[in-house]
């Protein structure tokens, strides 16, 4: 699930979706990416909400966190 934050500029944008992303990847099996958006700044977008992360999403990702869960046992 793309989590979207209202912030006054793109550095607070990025660090809110840093946040974001970095709380729901420990709990998650899938990665976790902050993804640029030129009307939104950054927002969190969570991979598992997407068979393959498409194109036009995967050429804006800044950053990744791997999700923290393992699904091994």
């Amino acid at each position: 699930m793309a989590t979207l934050a209202a912030c006054g500029t793109n550095a607070n944008s990025y660090f809110e979706a840093l946040a974001v992303a970095e709380r729901r990847a420990l709990q998650s099996f899938f990665d976790q990416h902050v993804v640029e958006d030129d009307d939104l700044g950054y927002f969190a977008l969570d991979e598992g909400d997407y068979n393959a992360l498409p194109e036009h999403l995967a050429n804006r990702v800044v950053h990744t966190i791997h999700g923290g869960m393992l699904d091994e046992f």
